[in-house]
């Protein structure tokens, strides 16, 4: 199969080095509006040719648009302007706003919403690795609205790195990710934050740091052009959650200035329950 990635970062490069590893690629052909991304890509050998957008489509069995998610709205429509029989995919972390834009396309039996749940915190085609999606959770939105052919060749692919499926509709994958995921970044950024402030008086804070604080500001790494975006798309479910966030911190500073540490002893207990959800 002749597998074309729109976007040659982290997740496209790593889906790259998979798929051709594990042989469900016969060709990766990287297409990215950044030349020293392609050059990355090359020497890497996360690609095997690159090509223009508008060449790559007609020469692909399968497209996958793995870019910035407001650069998505803008190619998805032309994308399925130009295929016949091809499959679409993208691995994007918002779905709504894209999935409402090409509704009525005439080729939206094509493509297929996905939206792989791996990551880290680095960006760009150096930042590619292999094994990131192995035995994790991908996410398939409104499968009803893709063609079977289509569904059959995405599942396919995600079943050859192995990643296990899950159907949710747009509205509660954006709803649930907001939870999961896009509060944490926020959560990372304002920590981050918070810490270089003090550290212009306090030079001996990052001495100090260990590995909890590493692993809780780690996603402050994570780059602007590829999280504004997603905010931008999600903003209500991402301020639903961020309120709430704000009500228990604010919960936590009142108990502290009341020296009740019997309540904050219970809240702590209260919050290991996440234990059941996250081993």
């Amino acid at each position: 199969m002749t597998i074309t990635i729109i976007g040659i970062g982290l997740i496209g490069g790593s889906l790259a080095i998979t798929l051709k590893e594990n042989g469900f690629a016969k060709k990766i052909i990287g297409v990215d509006i950044n030349p020293e991304n392609i050059d990355k890509a090359y020497r890497r050998r996360l690609i095997d040719e690159d090509m223009k957008m508008e060449d790559a489509i007609p020469a692909s069995d399968l497209i996958i648009l793995s870019t910035p998610v407001d650069v998505m709205i803008k190619l998805l429509p032309q994308i399925l302007d130009q295929v016949t029989d091809q499959v679409v995919m993208d691995v994007g972390s918002t779905k709504m706003n894209l999935l409402a834009k090409i509704k009525d396309h005439r080729n939206r039996k094509n493509y297929v919403a996905t939206h792989p749940m791996a990551g880290t915190e680095y960006s760009g085609p150096e930042a590619a690795v292999p094994n990131l999606f192995d035995h994790n959770c991908t996410v398939i939105c409104n499968p009803e609205e893709s063609s079977s052919a289509a569904l059959e060749k995405v599942k396919a692919l995600y079943a050859s790195i192995p990643m296990s499926i899950l159907n949710l509709d747009a509205k509660s994958h954006d709803v649930h990710t907001a939870y999961v995921s896009h509060i944490s970044h926020i959560s990372s950024f304002a920590l981050a934050l918070t810490v270089l402030a003090k550290e212009k008086d306090e030079n001996r804070i990052f001495e100090l740091a260990s590995g909890g604080f590493s692993s809780t500001v780690r996603l402050a790494k994570s780059s602007p052009e590829m999280w504004v975006p997603i905010f931008k798309q999600n903003r209500d479910n991402v301020l639903d959650v961020l309120d709430e966030h704000i009500n228990q911190l604010a919960r936590f500073r009142s108990i502290l200035i009341k020296k009740d540490y019997q309540k904050f002893h219970e809240l702590i207990q209260e919050s290991n329950e996440i234990k059941r959800i996250i081993k």
